[in-house]
């Protein structure tokens, strides 16, 4: 691993090669935070796929496209001498000193609860902070790392189950209204009472410990993986997905699940 210096010089020789390219790179030059936002997303997205699939050399490379968007938007705001690269630093330092007061000043701490409610409300008394408790969740972002955020923060200041348990009946009872909207075909009513049970899901998530999104990409690509084997092995037998049955295709299903437990 490299000494802190070595790491020091490393991020100035990439500000060096930014600043050049803002100079005498057509497409580099253009660019403004408009423009470089739908990028920083797709990246973002990029270094989370790269961290569910745990590939070092594919994470090491997404940070380095993420690290590259964050210094190009402290260069465009030197260029509108609003902030460079130095003041995003120096805010984040001021900041994350200023909410471990168990670390840097003489509060006592005997949880990582304790942890989170103290940073909650050091956030609330920050000049300029959140108003309120949930102002802090941004509003784009998507569905279920927002209810995630929503659950985590209620739940720091107190608003949570006494015993983790007791989540399960909201669950069921969640199911049971949207059971009960299918009978009668409201469109409207199951659609709000299928985001209940989807909330009351990644709450009961958040209580054992398990991230919603991970969980639910986790699946996602064993779903891909086994449908792709289905797929394959109806191929190598001249068969055509739509005129197999479904049992058919449950048998490979089952194969494909049983060459994961073996392989």
């Amino acid at each position: 691993m490299h000494t802190r210096q070595e790491k020091i010089e490393a991020l100035g020789r990439v500000i060096d090669t930014l600043d050049i390219l803002r100079v005498k790179c057509p497409w580099d030059a253009k660019q403004t935070n408009e423009s470089l936002r739908p990028n920083t997303i797709e990246e973002v997205y990029e270094l989370c796929d790269a961290l569910i699939k745990e590939d070092d050399a594919d994470i090491r490379k997404e940070l380095g496209d993420v690290l590259l968007h964050v210094l190009f938007y402290a260069k465009i705001g030197e260029e509108k001498e609003k902030f460079d690269i130095a003041d995003v630093c120096d805010a984040l330092n001021d900041k994350l000193i200023y909410r471990h007061p168990h670390v840097f000043g003489d509060t006592r701490v005997g949880s990582t609860d304790d942890v989170l409610r103290n940073w909650e409300e050091l956030k609330l008394k920050e000049k300029g902070g959140n108003k309120t408790v949930l102002s802090g969740v941004p509003a784009a972002l998507p569905a279920m790392i927002k209810a995630e955020r929503i659950t985590e923060k209620a739940a720091n200041v107190g608003f949570d189950w006494q015993k983790r348990e007791d989540v399960w009946g909201k669950v069921s009872e969640e199911v049971a209204e949207f059971a009960e909207a299918a009978s009668s075909m409201d469109h409207s009513q199951m659609e709000a009472e299928m985001g209940d049970v989807l909330f009351a899901i990644i709450n009961a998530s958040r209580l054992y410990g398990i991230n919603s999104e991970n969980a639910l990409e986790k699946t996602n690509a064993k779903f891909i993986r086994r449908f792709n084997h289905i797929e394959r092995r109806a191929s190598e037998m001249g068969r055509n997905l739509k005129d197999m049955t479904l049992g058919e295709m449950d048998a490979l299903w089952d194969e494909a699940k049983k060459s994961e437990r073996e392989g």
